[in-house]
């Protein structure tokens, strides 16, 4: 076996640089969609095997929305042999700047199956009125 190859891992599978990122970033493996209906905004995450009390979701003064957690370790026991380890464990968080239309005291969250579904109701937000201004002088 060549040294690059052990510096890389299995021989078995071709090395995949975007793969190896995503396995070893908690936010990317936190796939996380966000659409705006004419009602609200909508984040839909996979959150696999994850429970809603081991997910927080928050909204700060700064319209910043956030979803964070811990994807914590399986129980390990003496005489366990890992052959493959896959899946992301850790801290993970996701953040994003709401626009100006979110009614952030209005926030809507569920869980089911290891989906968050977070709806963000949306407000009228007025526009500025315009003065005009009179320019004095001959």
């Amino acid at each position: 076996m060549s040294l690059i190859s052990n510096m890389l891992g299995d021989n078995n599978e071709p090395f995949d640089p975007f793969l190896s990122l995503v396995n070893k970033c908690p936010v990317l493996n936190t796939p996380t969609d966000w659409k705006e209906t004419p009602e609200a905004h909508v984040f839909t995450a996979d959150l696999p095997g994850l429970k809603k009390d081991e997910v927080k979701v928050e909204v700060d003064e700064g319209r910043v929305f956030q979803i964070s957690g811990e994807r914590k370790a399986d129980g390990e026991s003496d005489g366990d042999t890992w052959h493959r380890v896959e899946r992301c464990r850790g801290r993970f968080m996701r953040r994003f700047k709401l626009p100006e239309n979110a009614k952030t005291d209005e926030v809507k969250a569920s869980m089911e199956n290891g989906v968050l579904v977070v709806k963000i109701p949306k407000q009228e937000v007025k526009k500025p009125e315009k003065k005009v201004i009179e320019i004095q002088g001959n």
